[in-house]
């Protein structure tokens, strides 16, 4: 008997239709196989009907020790079958949480789905949000949850990527999330900024209000105040540090980008404005475009400064062969003035050609093989790096 209801429930899991959760399949698999009175191993039925491995079987069933018969797992999987998940992604569902399997589909599920829908989201959005949200979707006050975080960050498709990496529904819209929005838009930032922001670093919105103060003036004090252009990448750049970091004012930061470029306190406020991720580049990437830029292109700090997006191109594959094919054509006279390093660098690579490759091709005829070659961290044998 066990074995013919798992079959005719892991053929509907299998086909996903994709139906109303109103749909029959409950009262069909009644008709079909009637539920036993008594009894019901949990453990099998895991493995079995829903997919699971033996491990995760054995974990998840001391949950459903007090089922006594499968009718409601069966009518929850066919629920589920209904909404358009697969075998595999039901048998993850249940494995994060069995008692998903002892919801009730006509208190709590069907009302849920029928609420997410009046919200605007289409039956592959709900789907998708039962797969990051498992017990969450099983409460009803999941559906104002989401009306709010729909409206700040504009779209399904924001907020579910969003989730993707942060458990938003896990946190207190009062005490957490709605503060931390309001005192956003205190410093400046519009709707479409606050948007943009939760989609890139959604954690920011869940975490303790007083440390999205801190993050504010961290980024105040480095050089970007409110209001400023690039105030919201500020923030971004803020929010990817560890707490302690944020709550001694990232001055450790700080203090290696003012030794390692030799920079002023002025000039690493201006270099962050300018590039505030450089706040995120490691240790070891900073000190080697120090060498780099410093010791061997010749720039000056507060040249770097004041053009601090060059720090956050790629070294070996842009900074490096540029800086050696146009020394190359300076030393061959083939340059009739020097040009803005920083203008060699920033420019597509299509403009670099345009402008110092191709219309050297008869006195250079290896100069653009030779320069792909480096950008692929090859060592040309006809280019000069001397």
């Amino acid at each position: 008997m066990l074995r013919l209801r798992s079959s005719i429930l892991a053929r509907l899991l299998s086909s996903s239709p994709a139906t109303s959760p109103k749909s029959p399949f409950r009262r069909l698999l009644s008709a079909i196989v009637p539920a036993p009175i008594t009894g019901f191993a949990a453990e099998e039925y895991l493995v079995s009907t829903c997919g699971l491995a033996r491990p995760q079987a054995v974990k998840a069933s001391t949950k459903l020790s007090h089922l006594k018969s499968p009718a409601n797992p069966d009518a929850v999987l066919a629920f589920l079958a209904g909404l358009g998940l697969s075998g595999a992604d039901v048998a993850a569902l249940v494995a994060k949480d069995p008692l998903f399997l002892c919801a009730s589909v006509e208190r709590t599920l069907a009302p849920v789905v029928a609420g997410l829908s009046g919200l605007g989201l289409s039956r592959a959005d709900i789907a998708r949000l039962a797969k990051l949200t498992d017990h969450k979707f099983r409460q009803k006050g999941i559906v104002s949850k989401l009306h709010y975080y729909l409206r700040v960050f504009g779209s399904s498709e924001n907020l579910l990527r969003a989730m993707k990496f942060c458990t938003l529904l896990s946190h207190s819209l009062e005490r957490v999330v709605k503060p931390n929005v309001a005192y956003l838009r205190e410093c400046g930032l519009g709707d479409c900024d606050i948007a943009k922001l939760c989609v890139s670093r959604p954690r920011m919105f869940a975490t303790n209000p007083e440390l999205v103060q801190a993050m504010v003036t961290c980024a105040e004090n480095i050089g970007v105040p409110r209001g400023a252009v690039m105030f919201r990448h500020a923030l971004l750049a803020v929010s990817s540090l560890g707490k302690e970091e944020i709550l001694l004012g990232c001055s450790a930061r700080v203090e290696y980008l003012r030794n390692t470029f030799r920079w002023t306190d002025a000039e690493v406020g201006i270099a962050f404005s300018k590039y505030p991720l450089v706040l995120n580049k490691s240790k070891e990437s900073l000190q080697r475009r120090s060498e780099f830029l410093i010791s061997e292109v010749g720039l000056e700090p507060p040249y770097i400064a004041q053009r601090s997006v060059i720090l956050g191109l790629s070294l070996e594959g842009r900074l490096r062969p540029r800086y050696y094919a146009v020394k190359f054509l300076k030393e061959n006279g083939l340059l009739k003035c020097d040009p803005s390093y920083y203008t060699v660098f920033k420019e597509s690579d299509m403009v670099f050609k345009k402008k110092f490759i191709h219309p050297h091709k008869e006195a250079a005829p290896h100069l653009e093989k030779d320069y792909d070659a480096a950008c692929k961290g090859e060592v040309p044998t006809n280019f000069r790096f001397t």
